[in-house]
C-alpha cells in the first residue's frame, strides 16, 4: 500500500517521480496519500520563484534603460543591443503578469529596490562614476512597462 510516508521517501530519492506521483494522487483524489508538507513547500517555492523572476527581469530592464538614457559615451555603439534587451525584458515581464496577475501588486512593492539594485549593479559592472545615474528612479513603473517608452 502506498502511503504518505512512502511519498515522503520518494521526495528525497527521486523528485521528478515524486511530482508525477503527487499529480496522479491529486487527480485520483487520494489526498490521504499525499506528502502534504513537501507539497506545501514546493508550492510556496513556486511563488517565490515567480517573484524572483519578476525582480530579475525588472533589474535587467532598468539597467538597460539607465544605460540608454545616461551612458552617452557608449550609446552610439550599444544602443541597438540595449533596446533589444529592453524589448525582450518587457515582453517577458508582460508574460509573467499575464500568467500571474497578482504579481502586479508585487511590482510596485519591489520597484524601488530593483531600481537601486540595477543602478548599483550597472555602476559596479562597468566601473562607472556613481553620479552618472540618479539616486532616485527617473522612470515610473508605467514608463518601464510602456512598450513605446524609450528614453
Amino acid at each position: 500500500m502506498f502511503t504518505s510516508e512512502t511519498n515522503k521517501t520518494l521526495y528525497e530519492q527521486d523528485f521528478y517521480l515524486w511530482i508525477q506521483t503527487t499529480v496522479k494522487l491529486l487527480q485520483e483524489g487520494k489526498l490521504e496519500q499525499l506528502d502534504i508538507a513537501n507539497l506545501i513547500e514546493e508550492i510556496d517555492s513556486m511563488g517565490r520563484s515567480e517573484k524572483k523572476e519578476l525582480k530579475n527581469r525588472l533589474i535587467i530592464l532598468i539597467e538597460h534603460l539607465l544605460k540608454l538614457q545616461y551612458w552617452i559615451e557608449e550609446k552610439e555603439c550599444n544602443a541597438r543591443g540595449w533596446r533589444n534587451t529592453i524589448v525582450e525584458q518587457r515582453r517577458q515581464i508582460i508574460y509573467l503578469l499575464e500568467d500571474s496577475p497578482s504579481l502586479k501588486s508585487v511590482l510596485d512593492d519591489v520597484f524601488l529596490d530593483c531600481y537601486t539594485d540595477a543602478r548599483n549593479d550597472t555602476i559596479r559592472k562597468y566601473q562607472l562614476p556613481s553620479e552618472l545615474f540618479p539616486q532616485e528612479s527617473p522612470f515610473s513603473v508605467a514608463q518601464i512597462l510602456d512598450a513605446d517608452f524609450i528614453p
